[in-house]
């Protein structure tokens, strides 16, 4: 990036963040906002992303569009670039999720997870690579704990972040000799609106509580988010939330075998005590998505 200041680096460039009306998006949006940025904020939510600008100092610009109409977001990455120059930073945060048995999965659900999560994130970097290229700049990949240790009932989360994963890192190598940096955000749960629906879902419930203590942990969404907005200052390469995290990635080859092991046992005692159905989209965003479709 271009004429940094010394201790806020981001301060006056403009930063672009997917999926920002509500959870993660919007946490990020404020913490991007403290540091300084201009913000161009995207989503399906028009009306909220419109109260969340409106409730931040730099009052960011706000663009309704949804991540996987490629000709939808290249018209609004031209219209970021007329109205706040072009992005230094651009966050690849919309996602959505659904659980359940594959089995019995609706396939246009399990497919949209799969399109917002990983195909929304590619054209979110394509339609703004223009842009990074000019600036020097860096984009960051949410993905998940998901990406490094599959889960069963979990199918195409899982699939859509460890395909989101595999995309960062063949971006990284592709635009490093030309002076874009791509990072990824490896988080665990978050307090948002789609993990809160979550737990009222018995099937995902009991999954959650059968992690290692640690990993049931839920983090507030403005933590997970300024540890995310730090490692876009620094042009992180990676970064944990939590920091704990990072310890997986050595023995994640090792943790298909074990959730296989202990999926064997509990799966079974589950289903003699309740049935395991597919929970649709989960979330406010979820059933934003929903309507839009």
């Amino acid at each position: 990036m271009r004429k940094r200041t010394h201790n806020r680096p981001l301060q006056g460039r403009t930063v672009v963040v997917t999926g920002a009306a509500r959870g993660l998006g919007a946490a990020l949006a404020r913490a991007f906002d403290d540091r300084g940025a201009r913000l161009a904020l995207l989503g399906l939510e028009g009306e909220r992303l419109r109260e969340l600008a409106a409730s931040l100092h730099g009052k960011p610009a706000c663009w309704e569009v949804d991540v996987t109409d490629d000709a939808a977001m290249a018209d609004t990455a031209r219209q970021v670039r007329g109205r706040l120059g072009p992005a230094s930073v651009v966050v690849g945060n919309a996602g959505i999720a659904e659980g359940g048995p594959f089995a019995d999965s609706d396939p246009q659900v399990w497919r949209r997870v799969i399109e917002v999560n990983l195909i929304g994130s590619a054209a979110t970097a394509r339609c703004f690579l223009p842009d990074l290229l000019d600036t020097n700049g860096y984009y960051l990949q949410v993905a998940s704990l998901a990406a490094m240790g599959t889960s069963p009932l979990m199918s195409a989360y899982c699939a859509s972040k460890a395909g989101v994963e595999s995309f960062a890192h063949a971006l990284r190598a592709e635009l490093a000799h030309r002076g874009v940096a791509v990072g990824i955000a490896y988080i665990n749960w978050t307090d948002t609106d789609m993990i809160r629906d979550a737990d009222r879902h018995a099937v995902l419930r009991e999954l959650r509580g059968h992690m290692p203590p640690p990993a049931r942990k839920v983090y507030p969404a403005a933590q997970v988010a300024d540890r995310l907005a730090a490692a876009a200052e620094r042009r992180a390469a990676s970064v944990y939330v939590p920091a704990w995290l990072r310890a997986v990635q050595p023995v994640r080859a090792c943790l298909p075998a074990v959730v296989t092991c202990v999926a064997r046992t509990e799966l079974p005692r589950l289903e003699r005590t309740q049935r395991l159905e597919a929970t649709g989209l989960l979330g406010a965003g979820g059933r934003a998505d929903e309507r839009h479709g």
